[in-house]
């Protein structure tokens, strides 16, 4: 697509709009692919075909792009460890069984370093999302253009939405990110008791002893430690999120000096290798510090030392 009618400007929201299916209400003005317009007379689920038809839909609407891509990873990871776990053997490991040892054993030494308590799902939890925001982040490496345009032509539709990059998806980025605060507020819950989870909320950071002091800083401390609270699963989705959607734009931006002539095309071939070899190192980097601060998160909810 870099070098189609599109302008700059319309390549680029193409490429930064997911296949969204959601509800249209009545009156709204559909552009079908043929160019000919329809005022929809009643509400009715469906893919958008624009930008516009993207913003009507709000909140309620899917991104099926991202759903089929971060479930399909999901897979991808599942089969492989299936696999070479159906195959290991207690010989010198080899090929893909040696570096898939080499992994689990790289974050079951980061799991043992940050969490000193007992927990039996910390180290599956910590593999399961490194591997598949690895995965996840791995798609970016794909030229930006190749499995759209497979897309658009498989489907006769020359304007057809399909992002692969979950991680460059806020929904995929923070629903993950809230899983792992659900996960945190339930542990602090059960290790603390209700009433001790209260009093984490409401005692810290400033705490005297006495209740007539007491009474007047818990308000200030429940506002604090809840922002506080609040901010990490925000920050932790965010992180990911925001690092994966600025490395595609740059690709999709070098992409796009492709269709303005031969030397910014040859410059743009120069550029995205740089960028693509330099982009390794964030893939892996992002997903290791959102294993890391999962790892961190688990280990503060197991805390039960009373000056935490």
């Amino acid at each position: 697509m870099a070098g189609d009618t599109l302008t700059t400007e319309g390549y680029i929201k193409h490429h930064l709009t997911n296949m969204t299916y959601g509800k249209l209400t009545e009156n709204v003005e559909r552009v079908h692919t043929d160019g000919t317009t329809e005022i929809l007379e009643a509400g009715t689920w469906t893919l958008a075909h624009s930008n516009n038809e993207v913003d009507a839909m709000g909140f309620m609407a899917v991104h099926v792009d991202s759903m089929f891509w971060s479930i399909a990873l999901g897979m991808i990871f599942i089969l492989i460890f299936r696999s070479v776990a159906k195959s290991i053997h207690s010989g010198i490991p080899t090929g893909l069984q040696n570096f898939i040892e080499m992994a689990i054993e790289f974050i079951d030494g980061t799991v043992k370093d940050t969490f000193h308590y007992k927990n039996a799902y910390v180290a599956p939890l910590a593999l399961t999302i490194f591997v598949w925001i690895f995965f996840m982040n791995l798609m970016d490496l794909i030229p930006v253009d190749w499995i759209p345009e497979i897309m658009m032509l498989v489907t006769g539709d020359p304007h057809f939405f399909f992002k692969v990059v979950p991680s460059t998806d806020p929904n995929i980025t923070l629903g993950m990110a809230f899983t792992v605060f659900g996960m945190m507020i339930y542990y602090s819950v059960k290790e603390k008791g209700f009433m001790g989870f209260v009093k984490e909320l409401t005692l810290h950071p400033f705490h005297a002893g006495k209740w007539y002091v007491d009474i007047f800083l818990i308000p200030v401390n429940f506002i604090l430690e809840t922002v506080s609270l609040i901010a990490k699963p925000i920050s932790l989705g965010l992180r990911l999120f925001g690092n994966l959607y600025a490395g595609e734009m740059i690709f999709i931006l070098i992409a796009a000096m492709f269709g303005a002539g031969l030397f910014l095309g040859l410059l743009a071939g120069v550029l995205q290798m740089g960028w693509a070899i330099f982009h390794i190192l964030v893939i892996a980097l992002q997903a290791f510090v959102f294993m890391v601060l999962t790892i961190v998160y688990m280990a503060m909810a197991h805390d039960v030392d009373e000056e935490h």
